[in-house]
């Protein structure tokens, strides 16, 4: 790309910004796009007896990305999305320059986050997994279709404790009011480090739009305040390079509010690293002391705390879980199956307990859920089909009966497309297919034969 392809606006703020380093910067955009993959930590502890991480590094040729320790660059011809360790999820394709905003923000386990458009779902799977699966995850993208594709990948990867929902930041504003611990806001941007990588990204480009940007981060900013508890930490993110979407903004709601203190601020800079540039800022919000009886008001009008429902089943769902329980018993020894039943349709699924612990299950009425945490099962005439989403947060150590493919065979390749195999006629029921230790789908084992159940939209055809 010459320097003639991209806007002369750009180009002209670019060098007002670098000075001497401009040229260096613009001839980035000469450069190929970088490329990386981030390993799910969650996922790579279950299969050392097949030393997939070290083999993928060897097999990709990867180089380690300075600022993530799970992330790996990685070269265009080696095309990693294509292999089977992909769909069972042991790696996401992640930009280089992007890990960054996870590692500042750096979540705990037990924490209660929020990715506040979380759309792919590259933050919110890496958020998820520094999170060790414990505490809570609220991964919102205000979009419903890419909300969709958000909810496949957390599935893929296999995490359990997060909630992805469909609303507008300020929907989610009223019913979470201080809520939570941390929050990543991955802003929508003009999209300058798309450049190299997405022509069209240049088309939509003008200072006008950048602007318009600024607008609209704005006012999620605002929302993302009302939502951050005290003592709390707000990370807020782009893949721009002009200080309108940046340095202005965090000074603005710096000046706007207070008690946010700017903890930190870095840039990537594509000339610099090797990525294609992002810039990302740590705030955190001051705790402050208040009255018991301010404590006991706020409680009561806030989303935390234990409302009248809170911890409540109703019977059909209770009885759901029980017969899951009952088919888990002897179908998954090893899963404790912890979490608060929920009931939509004849899908059963598990809230992560840590949301009824700081909130209450009504907060969730009328809003769009497109994964309300972990789905375990479909119930189909008084019998039990155990979700797909079960099966890839499950360890090989926890079920009954497992297969295990080779991830260089032909069966793997077969089971992909879809097919059934051929297995031992001493095998029978639900058995959990893996891929050198990595779970990647059911499969029900009758008279010699192994019926994929792996979904339609996941097969590789």
């Amino acid at each position: 790309m010459t320097e003639e392809r991209l806007p002369a606006a750009f180009t002209t703020t670019m060098r007002d910004m670098l000075g001497q380093e401009a040229d260096a910067f613009l001839e980035s955009y000469t450069a190929p796009r970088t490329q990386g993959l981030r390993f799910n930590r969650l996922k790579s502890y279950m299969n050392a007896e097949y030393h997939t991480v070290s083999n993928t590094i060897s097999l990709f040729n990867l180089e380690p990305i300075p600022w993530c320790p799970d992330g790996y660059y990685y070269e265009e011809p080696s095309r990693p999305g294509r292999h089977p360790y992909h769909t069972a999820g042991l790696y996401y394709i992640q930009e280089p320059s992007a890990m960054s905003a996870a590692e500042l923000l750096s979540p705990l386990p037990g924490e209660i986050v929020l990715d506040l458009a979380a759309a792919p779902g590259g933050k919110t799977t890496h958020l998820a997994a520094l999170m060790q699966g414990q505490g809570l995850l609220v991964s919102n993208e205000i979009h419903p279709e890419r909300a969709k594709i958000l909810a496949e990948n957390v599935e893929r990867l296999g995490h359990t404790s997060t909630l992805v929902t469909s609303a507008t930041p300020g929907e989610l504003a009223l019913r979470f009011p201080e809520a939570f611990d941390k929050i990543m806001l991955d802003a929508p941007c003009s999209g300058e480090g798309m450049f190299r990588k997405d022509p069209d990204a240049i088309a939509e480009w003008s200072p006008e739009h950048v602007l318009m940007c600024a607008a609209r981060q704005w006012d999620i900013l605002q929302d993302a305040y009302t939502m951050l508890k005290p003592g709390g930490s707000l990370a807020y993110s782009t893949c721009t390079f002009n200080r309108n979407e940046n340095e202005e903004i965090i000074a603005r709601l710096t000046d706007s509010y207070p008690d946010l203190e700017l903890i930190t601020h870095k840039r990537l800079w594509p000339h610099l690293e090797k990525g294609e540039g992002h810039f990302v800022a740590l705030l955190r919000k001051q705790e402050v002391v208040v009255s018991e009886d301010r404590q006991v008001t706020a409680k009561r009008n806030s989303g935390g705390g234990r409302g009248k429902n809170a911890g409540r089943v109703n019977a059909s769902v209770r009885d759901a879980f029980q017969q899951f329980q009952v088919w888990a018993s002897t179908e998954l020894p090893g899963f404790l199956g912890k979490g608060v039943p929920l009931l939509f349709g004849d899908s059963l699924y598990l809230l992560p307990e840590a949301f009824n612990d700081r909130m209450h299950i009504g907060l969730l009425d009328g809003l769009r859920i497109p994964r309300a945490g972990l789905h375990i099962a479909h119930l189909k005439k008084n019998r039990i089909e155990p979700a797909h989403a079960l099966a890839m947060a499950l360890h090989p150590d926890q079920v009954s009966r497992r297969l295990d493919l080779a991830s260089s065979g032909p069966e793997i390749k077969a089971w992909l497309r879809g097919e059934s195999l051929p297995v031992s006629s001493d095998l029978h029921g639900w058995t959990l297919v893996t891929v050198d230790g990595l779970p990647i789908g059911w499969g029900k084992a009758s008279l010699g034969q192994l019926k994929n159940h792996l979904p339609k939209g996941l097969r590789i055809l």
